[in-house]
């Protein structure tokens, strides 16, 4: 069974001290880096890349850096979450790197005015929130990465019409954590003219298979699952799910659901946004202030297409939404 969330950040902090006192003993200044993420494993391949840059640019976790997690941090309650984000702060984090939800941001923000925090916002605007004053000048001492998910939700909705033609509606999948994604779904459906129907899930664990037959969703229905940490968790019991009951999915939280078995994904590059943070770290690591690092937004975006998933569905994708897929599983 895994460690509670709460007690995954004291152990985590306990091996942060071994490094650090290794580090002493060889002269090497080490900076401390948290990484608080709604969703996923420290292997996703965004965490992956993240890692990656850092040790391009020349931190080594153990050697002068000593990187932390608290993940799954939509699993915890917000006044636990921010007491584990501020026993970090205790521990010497000079760097917070908040990943995910509305929710994980705020918590950061009520642990630490004065930390930097690089935020990798996905499916919320910060700057509608509040978090930020603009994105040229974000004020504070929140700056970082943002996708706008709501302004690129009817292209989405647009590629998934397009590649299955016979769509009779599209089911919208929604919890709290994806309710400003979800409106913008409603809307992009509207102008679309596609029918939509919504699919609300609210308690953990969340009844897929019971939330799908209240809404009378079934064979000839498309499914888009919104922006939420708990989706991405569940993304392989979605894909199952899915599949189960003939239902073509796009996806707004990853290309990880595509693989995991869900039709499409199109969305920009989660490891991508990863590196792009990992330059802000080091930026902030040499002396640069968030209130002086404009919030950028990723340029490359990627359709991502399971052919095999298709096969499954018996569906046939156009050539023609095909040939601008950035990747085909086979």
């Amino acid at each position: 069974m895994s460690a509670h969330p709460t007690r995954r950040a004291v152990l985590v902090a306990g091996a942060a001290a071994a490094i650090t006192q290794r580090a002493a003993a060889a002269d090497v200044p080490i900076r401390r880096i948290l990484v608080v993420a709604s969703s996923g494993e420290r292997s996703s391949p965004h965490w992956v890349a993240f890692e990656d840059e850092l040790r391009r640019l020349g931190y080594t976790n153990g050697r002068n850096g000593a990187l932390n997690y608290i993940l799954r941090a939509i699993e915890m309650s917000r006044p636990a979450l921010t007491e584990a984000i501020a026993a970090q702060l205790g521990q010497g984090a000079e760097v917070i790197i908040v990943s995910g939800s509305a929710r994980t941001l705020d918590a950061a923000a009520a642990a630490t005015r004065t930390v930097p925090i690089v935020m990798i916002a996905i499916d919320y605007d910060p700057l509608a929130k509040g978090y930020i004053a603009s994105l040229a000048h974000p004020g504070g001492n929140i700056t970082g990465v943002m996708l706008q998910t709501i302004e690129v939700t009817e292209k989405r909705l647009d590629l998934f019409k397009q590649a299955v033609p016979d769509m009779r509606r599209v089911a919208i999948l929604w919890d709290r954590n994806a309710a400003d994604t979800y409106a913008a779904a409603r809307n992009a459906a509207a102008v679309l003219g596609i029918p939509a129907v919504s699919v609300e899930v609210r308690d953990t664990p969340y009844d897929y298979e019971r939330a799908l037959a209240d809404a009378g969703v079934g064979p000839g229905d498309g499914l888009i699952a919104m922006s939420s940490g708990v989706f991405f968790t569940d993304r392989d019991k979605l894909a199952e799910l899915a599949l189960r009951h003939g239902l073509p999915t796009m996806a707004i939280g990853g290309r990880e659901s595509v693989d995991a078995g869900g039709l499409m994904y199109y969305g920009a590059s989660l490891s991508g946004m990863a590196r792009l943070a990992a330059h802000y770290v080091d930026k902030i690591l040499k002396g640069a202030k968030p209130v002086d690092l404009p919030v950028e937004q990723p340029t490359r975006f990627e359709l991502v297409i399971n052919l095999k998933t298709a096969k499954a569905l018996g569906l046939t994708i156009p050539p023609a939404i095909l040939a601008r897929a950035d990747d085909v599983i086979e």
